[in-house]
């Protein structure tokens, strides 16, 4: 059947829901005035709140959903008491073809095994991988798995190279991003059996011209590649590594900044890089953690988020759909089982 709308929405899931999500849409219903949402939750008390977001009601249709999946609620119980949640009908559509994709403020455990019991992975791909987008020296990374896999095989981290490559080119615009395996050293003969096994497929495949080899942690950070492959225990460690050193760069310049009064005037002097570089670390860019390799589009949005946070997980979401991303996994994959078709692929954008 053809899909009705662009995106689902869990309009109840997230901290400050649903107020937050509506306010993210009415910002991204300027962005993406062709789209169309499903917003799924408690009717009579987001309808109110609709009508005074105009942008966003135009776009969107109401669906009841009686449930909420709350942040404390185990996955499995997710999966047995949430089939009125407005998680479980926003993935309901998902699966039945009528919506896209779905973008969800809610319990991470609990959305990533509705996804994978659900909407199910491709008949392509082992094991979906989570990813996001992350800040570099040189612009914006693709890094996965970041936790769905905590062990992955050589096949594993090929299919992950074909997402991340595929997810470049549709949400960054890249034509030809290239992709490093996440290793111990950049040597070829350093890593386990499995890393080793899966660059020398890389290497062969249609991905071979732009597949960069081993990359350490401090590539990460460096953008020595737009896309860094792992499996999701060490991808997940060094996204909460990540993620902890910014917070004490913040932490330490604000203790630096407020130490004394001449501290004081020198922050009024550096204010402005200052505020180019919080803009450049600002959270709400990069918030949107995507689980690759399902049959449709599923988008994780941080729950702590604000309206432009939100609407950064629409705007990923979107980019997602226009650009047909599964069709491209699928046409990948298939190179990957075709080498004679080796050939680089066509950029997801003109």
């Amino acid at each position: 059947m053809s899909k009705a709308f662009s995106l689902a929405i869990d309009a109840m899931g997230g901290d400050n829901a649903p107020d937050v999500v509506l306010d993210g849409l009415e910002l991204a219903a300027e962005r993406h005035p062709q789209a169309r949402f499903l917003l799924v939750g408690d009717e009579a008390r987001i309808s109110g709140l609709l009508a005074r977001r105009p942008r966003a009601a135009k776009l969107c249709m109401i669906r009841h959903a009686p449930d909420v999946i709350s942040s404390e609620m185990k996955p499995t119980a997710a999966l047995r008491q949430g089939r009125q949640s407005s998680m479980r009908i926003a993935i309901d559509s998902v699966a039945s073809g009528e919506s896209a994709g779905v973008v969800s403020a809610g319990n991470t455990g609990a959305l990533m095994a509705l996804a994978k019991i659900v909407v199910k992975t491709l008949p392509e791909i082992d094991r979906p991988a989570l990813a996001a987008i992350m800040p570099s020296a040189r612009g914006d990374v693709v890094m996965l798995d970041l936790g769905a896999n905590v062990q992955c095989d050589a096949r594993n981290l090929v299919e992950f190279a074909v997402m991340g490559d595929t997810f470049a080119r549709a949400v960054l615009g890249l034509t030809a991003p290239s992709c490093g395996l996440l290793n111990v050293g950049s040597e070829e003969l350093k890593g386990d059996d499995r890393v080793r096994a899966a660059a020398e497929v890389l290497k062969e495949s249609h991905l071979g011209a732009s597949f960069h080899g081993f990359v350490e942690g401090h590539d990460i950070t460096a953008g020595t590649v737009d896309v860094v492959v792992t499996d999701g225990f060490t991808g997940n460690v060094a996204l909460k590594t990540g993620e902890g050193a910014l917070k004490l760069m913040r932490d330490l310049l604000r203790q630096v900044f407020t130490s004394s009064i001449p501290a004081r005037m020198g922050y009024l002097l550096a204010r402005p890089a200052l505020d180019r570089l919080r803009e450049w670390m600002d959270p709400r860019r990069y918030n949107g953690a995507i689980l690759l390799g399902l049959n449709g589009v599923v988008v994780k949005s941080h729950g702590g988020t604000d309206a432009l946070g939100f609407a950064h997980a629409v705007d990923v979401a979107m980019d997602m759909v226009t650009h047909h991303f599964n069709d491209r996994i699928r046409e990948g994959l298939s190179r990957l089982a075709n080498p004679a078709a080796a050939e680089p692929l066509a950029p997801a954008r003109p």
